[in-house]
């Protein structure tokens, strides 16, 4: 698993984990993060039960495990969130933040001693050290329960399932030909994306930070002017378009 060093300052650092080469042929790939700063560290849709193992080994390598005292889930898919289970043996003291929603899909997945803090609808901030972290609504993109993640000082908004691209292996980590990317995009924005209203008050919301990474889920993260052209595209995209 590949691990790149997105932001780092005196408060904290941001890691992308990801392009994982040994993962299962038929799983797709996933863009896992974690926050470190100086006492804490979140991890942010930390990944499906198939690679709780190399993402152990990898975050091991950059944060004492005792460390990790956050988790968060954008949603409830498997592919963010199946190894659930599996963190909740290894950091027991630790807290998941995901929406309300999901809390009784969730704990199928395995919550027994993590202790759940559920997100209202409306969003919330918190704090760890001196790092604030906000939570963005993003319902309906695509799931009814969602969130986007946004750290003012860093500049970096994790976007979840928006901006997601379905990549070949051996693609690079960042957005270098945009309008290349868009036919990687289209599709899963017009068939996972069901609300052009819900689309909308996203972008609203999103237009008003001020935004140096967009890290998405899955495929590639963009970096400066191509976060507003990310924008104004998905702005123009009919979603829930998506069967023939």
């Amino acid at each position: 698993m590949k691990v790149v060093k997105l932001h780092e300052s005196r408060s904290h650092e941001w890691l992308v984990f990801g392009r994982d080469e040994e993962r299962p042929s038929k799983i797709i790939d996933t863009n896992q993060y974690m926050i470190k700063t100086t006492n804490h560290a979140i991890m942010l849709d930390p990944g499906g039960i198939e690679l709780f193992s190399a993402m152990l080994a990898a975050v091991v390598h950059h944060v004492p495990v005792q460390q990790i005292t956050h988790l968060f889930a954008s949603h409830q898919d498997p592919d963010i969130i199946s190894s659930l289970g599996l963190w909740d043996k290894t950091l027991p003291h630790a807290e998941l933040h995901a929406p309300w929603l999901w809390e009784g899909f969730l704990r199928h997945f395995g919550c027994n001693s993590i202790k759940y803090n559920p997100l209202p609808d409306e969003g919330k901030s918190i704090r760890l050290d001196e790092v604030e972290l906000q939570f963005i609504p993003a319902h309906y993109m695509h799931s009814s329960g969602n969130f986007s993640v946004y750290d003012p000082q860093a500049k970096i908004l994790m976007s979840g399932d928006i901006g997601a691209a379905l990549l070949p292996d051996g693609a690079p980590l960042f957005v270098e030909d945009f309008d290349a990317h868009v036919d990687k995009m289209r599709l899963f924005h017009q068939r996972w994306m069901p609300s052009n209203r819900a689309k909308k008050d996203w972008i609203r919301r999103v237009r008003q930070l001020d935004i140096e990474y967009m890290a998405p889920q899955h495929g590639a993260i963009f970096r400066g002017r191509d976060i507003q052209r990310f924008l104004d595209w998905l702005d123009e995209l009919e979603v829930g378009t998506g069967v023939a």
